[in-house]
């Protein structure tokens, strides 16, 4: 919301790396207008005040489910429909977000990125590349939150203009394990040498087609993850604005050449745990007494 933009501005950060737009959604009985979400995203671009705004195209469905475009009772809800794929039973509703968000953009004067959730395949990155465009939006980006998407990025980004690696759900099912069962939290600790070679892997792909690739998830906000994201070749990191400190006072003090160095050790780990000492040894000094306080 604006609230939150304008909170966000004031830490000094460079844009909104993640712009939910399930605010325009939620309990609600029946899908909002364009008129209705046109002036919610405007007024959020308009507190963002040119800088970069990364939008997310309505993320439902799983453990967020709408009363209008409801897919019915699913075994296995993570794995259904949701994200990018309601659009299978509810193209309108991503037709009508696109246009709102278009229309934003053109009374703010700024040009947001937006990108979809969920997406598996390029095929899927190609279809909603092509929607998007077709209702205005000039930069088009998707999530890679499913290992195929990691693994086959290179096909992906030939489709789109930027990607944004959501480290929650990458992990969710790169581990086949549920985010909603704490029991099994070490699982998807962000740590996990097979989730941290995926992002590798997504990123290199982008430096090899000369394109953006973000980290959206709750990692980027971790000072130490931050550093090894930077090394593994990630673009740019969104966090909320009260993890901004810590991780620019992390990055100030590492160079590029440790940060990849950190990288390199991380993905050699076997464990989670020892990927995470591996690099903390190589921190800065001032970095681990900061991190041993937090």
């Amino acid at each position: 919301g604006a609230d939150d933009a304008r909170r966000a501005v004031a830490a000094g950060v460079e844009g909104a790396g993640l712009l939910r737009t399930e605010l325009c959604f939620v309990d609600r009985v029946a899908a909002p207008t364009v008129d209705e979400q046109a002036e919610l995203y405007r007024r959020v671009l308009a507190e963002l005040d040119g800088r970069t705004a990364v939008v997310r195209v309505l993320d439902a469905g799983a453990d967020k489910p709408l009363a209008f475009a409801d897919p019915g009772p699913q075994e296995n809800p993570a794995l259904g429909v949701r994200g990018y794929r309601l659009v299978r039973a509810s193209e309108h509703l991503l037709r009508t977000q696109l246009a709102a968000i278009a229309r934003a953009a053109e009374l703010t004067g700024t040009a947001p990125w937006v990108m979809a959730p969920m997406v598996a395949t390029a095929e899927e990155a190609a279809a909603f590349a092509a929607l998007a465009r077709e209702c205005g939006i000039r930069t088009v980006g998707v999530m890679v939150e499913v290992p195929s998407a990691a693994l086959r990025a290179a096909d992906v980004l030939a489709e789109v203009d930027f990607v944004s690696i959501g480290t929650n759900d990458l992990a969710q099912y790169t581990m086949a394990t549920d985010r909603l069962l704490g029991d099994l939290a070490d699982l998807l600790d962000p740590w996990q040498p097979a989730v941290l070679d995926l992002v590798a892997a997504t990123a290199e792909a982008a430096a090899a087609a000369g394109k953006p690739a973000g980290v959206c998830g709750e990692s980027a906000s971790d000072p130490l993850m931050a550093l090894v994201l930077s090394g593994l070749g990630v673009t740019s990191l969104s966090m909320s604005p009260a993890a901004v400190p810590g991780v620019r006072f992390a990055l100030a003090r590492h160079t590029l050449a440790r940060c990849r160095e950190m990288a390199a050790a991380a993905r050699r780990a076997r464990t989670a745990a020892d990927a995470r000492a591996a690099c903390l040894a190589l921190a800065d000094a001032e970095v681990r007494d900061v991190l041993a306080l937090a």
